[in-house]
């Protein structure tokens, strides 16, 4: 062959991902989470991953969609209306990519991918943030962000340069280091340090001491500091578990629930008045609240804090308690005092699968853990929407032991 030729073919095999860089850290990981914690006991490991890498080619196959014409990809919205993509979605996507590296081969191609559309859908301030969401037509619905989805896509490219390097055409640690610096400069409240709901919230706005108690990713905001050296990342994660700890004795002393939003966290923190931004549920455990078991015990199995522990427990022995033990019974949305929200007695995978992840913070829960597993695992991927199913995805790989700091 030609040497021009041989050339040209090893290049379309780079840009095609057929020619796929071998994964740091490929799956699966078998990861050593803190001592006393657990997953699912009562089948194998192989059992395990087999069923994460099932669930990871049909979320992939329904949800990874290509940009047409454009070295692009974004996370589908799936709902009905006119949104093609958001960035909490993107964040999810980028995530669960390299963590499945391994067991998918084209993975770094298809996290570049999601990576460019990223960064061709900026927001206004904060050139590294992303506009929080597009049109079926591919343009930003405005230019403003919101936190989660960026704090999200920052951890994904720190898992990113572990997994591949950061020597190739993304650097990915780079780009992780100047989209931390955006957050904490336009989605951090310098003066209470917790997480603001968007960019376009600032000093002089009437929600600047709100914020949203699913933004707190206190496993993510460790790995920024490791990454940055920043150690208001301390700050940002002391005065959230002190917040959260307040809320709980406050509002939720027998559930150790938290609302969709609070409002007044510097001189009266208190849930959200309904209406407040979203529904009239704004002030219970709902739609954006129910992720706050997955992500405050992500921090527990991977650095052992002993607050993600004690905000796990108290909620782990309120839902055995409300449950008989049966996840059936969980429903999709409480008040803080722990009773359903009307209307509610459906699957939600949203609320299912975060509690499963809170159980694995006590060997007492093994029993409630498998069961909960089982459960979750069965429901299948056509019947819920990229919302449902993306935190089911994400929560599989906690679950299965296969989840590692960035």
């Amino acid at each position: 062959m030609p040497k021009k030729r041989f050339i040209w073919c090893i290049a379309l095999l780079v840009s095609s991902g057929l020619y796929a860089q071998p994964a740091l850290k490929p799956f699966p990981q078998h990861t050593i989470y803190t001592a006393g914690s657990i997953i699912p006991n009562h089948v194998n490991r192989e059992n395990l991953d087999n069923s994460v890498r099932a669930f990871y080619r049909e979320w992939k196959r329904r949800y990874v969609k290509t940009v047409a014409g454009k070295n692009q990809s974004y996370i589908w919205f799936e709902r009905p209306g006119n949104k093609q993509c958001v960035s909490e979605g993107q964040g999810y996507g980028m995530i669960i990519v390299p963590l499945m590296a391994g067991a998918d081969p084209s993975a770094k191609a298809v996290y570049d991918a999601l990576f460019r559309y990223y960064r061709a859908h900026p927001a206004k301030r904060g050139q590294y943030l992303m506009s929080w969401a597009q049109n079926a037509k591919g343009n930003n619905l405005d230019h403003s962000s919101a936190a989660d989805g960026d704090i999200d896509i920052a951890y994904s490219l720190l898992l990113a340069d572990k997994q591949w390097g950061s020597k190739g055409t993304i650097n990915y640690l780079k780009e992780a280091r100047v989209l931390i610096g955006d957050i904490m400069r336009y989605e951090i409240n310098q003066q209470t340090f917790t997480v603001l709901l968007s960019n376009e919230v600032e000093a002089d706005s009437k929600d600047y001491f709100d914020t949203r108690p699913s933004d707190f990713m206190p496993s993510h905001f460790k790995a920024f500091k490791a990454a940055t050296g920043d150690s208001r990342w301390d700050k940002v994660t002391n005065n959230t578990y002190r917040l959260f700890a307040l809320m709980q004795q406050q509002y939720s002393p027998d559930a150790g629930l938290l609302p969709d939003f609070i409002q007044q966290v510097n001189h009266h923190p208190h849930p959200a008045k309904a209406m407040y931004l979203e529904t009239k549920y704004d002030g219970y455990y709902n739609y954006n609240a129910c992720r706050v078991p997955w992500r405050i015990t992500a921090d527990y199995l991977l650095y052992g804090d002993a607050r993600a522990k004690a905000i796990s427990t108290k909620i782990n022995h309120w839902v055995r308690l409300t449950t008989k033990d049966n996840p059936d019974n969980i429903s999709a949305g409480y008040t803080l005092a722990g009773n359903d929200l009307p209307a509610r007695y459906f699957e939600a995978l949203s609320f299912i699968a975060p509690f499963a992840v809170a159980a694995t913070a006590e060997a007492k829960n093994q029993q409630w853990l498998n069961h909960t597993w089982d459960y979750l695992v069965h429901f299948k991927i056509k019947d819920y929407d990229y919302y449902d199913n993306s935190i089911k995805m994400l929560n599989m790989i906690i679950l299965s032991g296969n989840y590692w700091k960035g």
